[in-house]
């Protein structure tokens, strides 16, 4: 990279830092995108009306809890014309607000969470923590809300557990993982209403909502260069945001493929939800879409098998103080670009053609790339990739950015690889990148 590359990879990390604080809850993510995309001129769809005025030479978005998709129909469309689609996710590992949560014990008030997604127990001990998500009113009403620094959940001191670094640390999350909001004393203990109170709306009027804990602390550039940028919900908030750059910023062209973004909801839980991967939004949507372009069942499909999907979601980067984890021959390194994720079980979607895509997105966007693929005896995670390719059968592959502390509460990329992954991104949509097939 150039010093002016750099210069750029610095500012879009801060960029990226401010739609993380932006973004607190998947529900805040969609807010946060769909205000880009609205300034960006693209015009919102709602599921429950009709899309006839679809027209050609225009770009829409629409919206299902915490997942959005966002697409762009360029002058020459038809119902055969394929997809190029760059998806991401909006959740991240989390403690939930459980029902009756206002809890007191030994002079403390609590609060009553359960784990969401496969956190990191131990990076949320001793972090002030905020609460984000959504409460919806009696009428229907949802209202986004989230607090300051709230709430904290403190470690056993040392000397109450001498064996704790010799032993390693246990952790019960229904007994250990309990936050702390305050000294109990009186009847005001009641975090519904706090999260009311902030929202403007009666506490009487809540008839649900989906609140999780965040750090509360600001995504900052970090290290002896500010090589790094460290912040909570970086899995994926930053394969997100490098999609929501790439759409806002996309130049429509006569007769290119369709371009489309999707961030789904629920990928730290498996993707089973009417808003996550596995369930219907994307289908829905595409057949949505090409009905209203008056495509035949067969023109869809004929679409479909000419598409392809670029599923990016964080990566591990090599730990240098745990080498031995990793595979002995493919080792990426934070700051050296984003990654080709393989799995020979397709736990990653990533098959020749999609790395072969990869590889050509990569080369006209001018960034490097490296290859992941996991030590044998550590099986990786999955993500919407393989999900999005059984559902509609496109062909799909899996990519990312290689993080250190992956599931933490606080995690940390180069920053550097984040600006790589946004400019792959915009030529994954470019027609000017071919697909090979």
């Amino acid at each position: 990279m150039t010093a002016h590359d750099h210069e750029a990879a610095s500012a879009f990390a801060t960029d990226l830092g401010a739609f993380v604080t932006q973004s607190p809850s998947s529900f805040h993510a969609v807010a946060t995108v769909s205000r880009t995309l609205l300034e960006a001129g693209y015009t919102e769809l709602h599921e429950a009306e009709s899309w006839d005025g679809i027209t050609t030479g225009s770009r829409y978005f629409v919206r299902r809890d915490g997942s959005i998709i966002a697409f762009d129909v360029p002058t020459g469309t038809t119902g055969t014309t394929p997809l190029r689609i760059f998806g991401a996710h909006t959740d991240s590992p989390a403690l939930k607000l459980k029902p009756k949560s206002s809890i007191s014990s030994h002079g403390f008030n609590q609060v009553g969470v359960e784990v969401y997604g496969g956190a990191l127990f131990n990076s949320f001990l001793d972090r002030d923590l905020k609460l984000a998500g959504r409460m919806v009113l009696a009428s229907g009403e949802e209202v986004l809300v989230h607090t300051g620094p709230y709430l904290r959940v403190p470690q056993l001191a040392v000397h109450l557990d001498r064996a704790v670094n010799r032993d390693g640390l246990k952790l019960d999350p229904q007994k250990h993982l309990q936050p702390i909001t305050g000294l109990a004393g009186g009847d005001d203990h009641d975090v519904l209403a706090d999260l009311a109170e902030i929202a403007g709306v009666n506490p009487k009027d809540i008839a649900g909502y989906d609140i999780v804990t965040v750090d509360a602390q600001e995504p900052q550039l970090i290290g002896a260069r500010k090589e790094f940028l460290a912040s909570a919900r970086l899995d994926n908030l930053l394969s997100t945001f490098a999609g929501m750059r790439a759409m806002a910023e996309l130049e429509s062209i006569e007769d290119a493929p369709i371009a489309l973004f999707v961030a789904n909801d629920h990928e730290e839980v498996g993707s089973a939800s009417r808003s996550g991967a596995a369930g219907p939004f994307l289908e829905d949507v595409l057949a949505r879409l090409y009905t209203a372009l008056g495509a035949s069942d067969e023109g869809r499909r004929r679409a479909l098998s000419r598409s392809i999907v670029v599923s990016s979601d964080v990566g591990h980067s090599i730990h240098p103080n745990y080498a031995e984890r990793h595979d002995p021959a493919n080792q990426p390194v934070a700051g050296k670009g984003p990654i080709l994720k393989i799995n020979a079980d397709q736990r990653y979607a990533t098959d020749a053609r999609g790395a072969a895509f990869w590889a050509r997105a990569c080369t006209h966007a001018g960034v490097e790339y490296q290859e992941f693929v996991s030590n044998n005896a550590m099986p990786c995670g999955s993500t919407i990739g393989p999900i999005t390719a059984t559902r509609l059968g496109m062909t799909t592959v899996d990519v990312g950015v290689p993080l250190l502390s992956m599931h933490s509460c606080r995690e940390l990329t180069a920053v550097t690889d984040p600006y790589d992954l946004y400019r792959a991104a915009r030529a994954v949509l470019s027609p000017e990148v071919p697909t090979g097939f």
